[in-house]
């Protein structure tokens, strides 16, 4: 594959969201590597900024609502990677600070490719409000004339360690919205780091692609096994009604009657035969890898 040239290569890549899951991944991936990597975060006085800062990363401020601040930190980088949330804010903020971003990206002169972490599937019509609200960036990304590259992370594996997860876990319990044989394609924070650093020290072999990611098929009872032997407790999984979910939030209530009723579609032969590269971590390594407080 095509490799950056030596001249692009000496710009930084400005990585979004860089004291979080994705971003931080990604920078850390892109550190080993040997490129320069500008992190850009909204407290760069965190634990997080002052570890990758430890790593060699350059820290920079940088608050989407506040233009000036985007500005500056995207001042003199040679690549983006970009992503969105709404957790936290809301759909027309996620929407709004994402092509904030880009637009910011393409103002720079010096940017020449940029890659945005999305959701499998979500240039299908899925319904889903946070995966339409992706597909929005992305269609404003497609046309702003700059190089770019599409992600579509399948389920994380991260968010079966998170606080209301870890809560039921600790009851011997792990509670998933969707049938516990129903299988579901998930990935690691670590994988798609390393898949974006990998997408952007090749950009001429990704520009203008859109590529879902996913490591394995994995159903709630695999989950819940792989967690107990990780842990050293038995787990077992129960299936949390949609309408209670409903309850929370109608937005996950839809992701997961769509995972259950229409399915995601990635065919991960083909992208791992594609990317041998890649180490493609299975949900088991990742939850043995971790210290489970259950």
């Amino acid at each position: 594959m095509t490799q950056i040239t030596d001249s692009a290569a000496s710009l930084p890549v400005a990585v979004a969201g860089a004291t979080g899951a994705q971003g931080g991944a990604t920078a850390r991936a892109l550190l080993r590597a040997g490129r320069p990597v500008r992190a850009l975060t909204r407290d760069p006085g965190s634990p997080v900024a002052a570890e990758l800062a430890a790593l060699g990363a350059e820290v920079a401020r940088a608050d989407f609502d506040d233009p000036a601040s985007v500005a500056a930190a995207l001042d003199g980088t040679g690549a983006l990677f970009a992503m969105s949330t709404p957790f936290g804010t809301d759909l027309d903020a996620e929407v709004r600070q994402g092509i904030a971003l880009l637009d910011a990206a393409r103002a720079t002169g010096t940017i020449r490719h940029v890659v945005f972490t999305s959701a499998s599937n979500a240039d299908r019509s899925t319904g889903i409000p946070h995966f339409d609200s992706k597909y929005r960036i992305e269609q404003h990304l497609a046309g702003l004339g700059l190089p770019w590259t599409v992600l579509g992370p399948a389920a994380f594996m991260d968010n079966y360690a998170n606080d209301w997860t870890l809560e039921s876990l600790r009851a011997g319990v792990f509670h998933l919205p969707m049938s516990p044989g129903v299988p579901l394609p998930v990935i690691a924070a670590d994988t798609i780091g390393a898949f974006a650093a990998h997408v952007l020290t090749r950009p001429d072999s990704y520009a203008g692609r859109r590529i879902d990611i996913a490591s394995q098929w994995r159903t709630g009872e695999q989950i819940a096994a792989a967690i107990g032997a990780a842990s050293g407790r038995p787990i077992r999984c129960e299936e949390v009604p949609l309408s209670v979910v409903a309850g929370y939030s109608e937005d996950l209530a839809t992701m997961f009657r769509y995972f259950q009723e229409t399915g995601l579609d990635i065919d991960l032969d083909a992208l791992h035969t594609e990317h041998p590269d890649i180490d493609w971590q299975s949900l088991e390594s990742w939850a043995a890898a971790r210290t489970w407080d259950l």
